[in-house]
């Protein structure tokens, strides 16, 4: 966890992008007054973070300073008066370079982010549009994956000077902190205030059976017959996703008797014959063996959206990833989602 102090460094790593903005009239930087009095902070304060990222990054006090063309000693000053500041360290000192504290690996998520926002800024300050290379890190629900995949082949597509990392399970990662540029999640709306978020898509799902499973247990009657069942649940027991949370209220502990925090192995235990277990309606009508053995509700529609950090959400490589996200998600899209789903409750 990043303590108290360590506030402080994120002050300091996004100065120079919060400071900075682009006077479109006269194509130049200007200085934000509220900043340039603010004497605990000046540019002395941003180079010792530069100089810590490069650190962070080739893993020897010698790669940074030499390609930094400053001298070691300056690089071990830089260091050391910036880690005096957050009042905690940042690397561990060892005979074959530095390795990054837990609370340095956050410097380096933040301090990461604030270089791309100045790129970006380098950019537009150039009259060019932002140049779209890089790392793109994308944080999903997994249920979504085929239909992100698509999106994320055309923005390869598009700029194929990019590389992509998408992170799929439920945790939440840090946008503040620039452990992601973009997260896709499901279900209420994120109301997080530093974040940009949009309506993505919704899908609708349904309560499935494998016709095994029918075979050996009977048909399901209705709510009344829900102790006599077995069900495939989500080991999330905090998820707002809609179908989670009808389970979660109305089906017992005792008879859910397979979980797993995977969608994918969900589907698997579905159509094993493991129990009833809810799938989008899609994914599920292409197998004719599966079953939705009651109507679904409109309370299962499950909404989707993404999400961005404020401070990245403008930066050149995420608005080209947003764009793709249009075309391939159009507004309002979904998946399909049937007539009786929509009228009941």
């Amino acid at each position: 966890m990043i303590g108290a102090n360590f506030s402080r460094l994120r002050q300091l790593a996004c100065y120079f992008a919060q400071a900075h903005h682009l006077d479109k009239n006269r194509s130049q930087v200007t200085i934000s007054r509220s900043y340039t009095h603010n004497r605990d902070i000046d540019m002395d304060n941003w180079m010792a973070v530069r100089t810590a990222l490069y650190v962070a990054r080739l893993g020897t006090v010698s790669a940074a300073a030499k390609d930094l063309e400053i001298h070691r000693a300056t690089v071990i000053r830089h260091i050391d008066e910036l880690e005096q500041e957050v009042g905690g360290k940042l690397f561990q000192r060892h005979a074959r370079g530095y390795h990054l504290t837990e609370a340095g690996q956050d410097f380096l998520n933040i301090a990461s982010a604030t270089e791309e926002q100045l790129i970006d800024l380098a950019g537009r300050i150039r009259g060019k549009s932002s140049q779209v290379l890089g790392k793109l890190i994308v944080t999903s629900v997994e249920i979504i994956d085929d239909y992100l995949l698509p999106a994320i082949e055309q923005f390869r597509t598009r700029h194929p000077e990019t590389n992509v990392m998408l992170q799929i399970g439920n945790s939440v990662l840090n946008l503040e902190y620039g452990e992601a540029h973009v997260a896709i999640r499901a279900g209420r709306k994120p109301n997080h205030p530093d974040n940009v978020v949009l309506p993505l898509m919704t899908m609708d799902s349904g309560l499935y059976a494998h016709r095994s499973y029918l075979d050996q247990y009977g048909p399901f009657k209705g709510d009344d017959d829900i102790p006599n069942h077995c069900f495939i649940g989500d080991t999330d027991e905090s998820s707002n996703v809609p179908m989670r949370v009808w389970m979660r209220k109305t089906v017992p502990h005792e008879n859910i008797v397979f979980v797993s925090n995977k969608s994918g192995v969900q589907r698997k235990a579905v159509q094993a014959g493991l129990g009833l277990g809810f799938l989008p309606k899609d994914q599920a009508k292409m197998n004719p063996d599966l079953v939705e053995v009651m109507p679904s509700l409109r309370s299962w529609i499950t909404k989707f959206w993404i999400t961005t950090h404020v401070d990245l959400h403008r930066t050149g490589k995420v608005q080209a990833f947003l764009d793709v996200l249009r075309n391939v998600f159009p507004p309002n899209a979904t998946a399909p989602v049937d007539e009786q789903s929509r009228n009941r409750d």
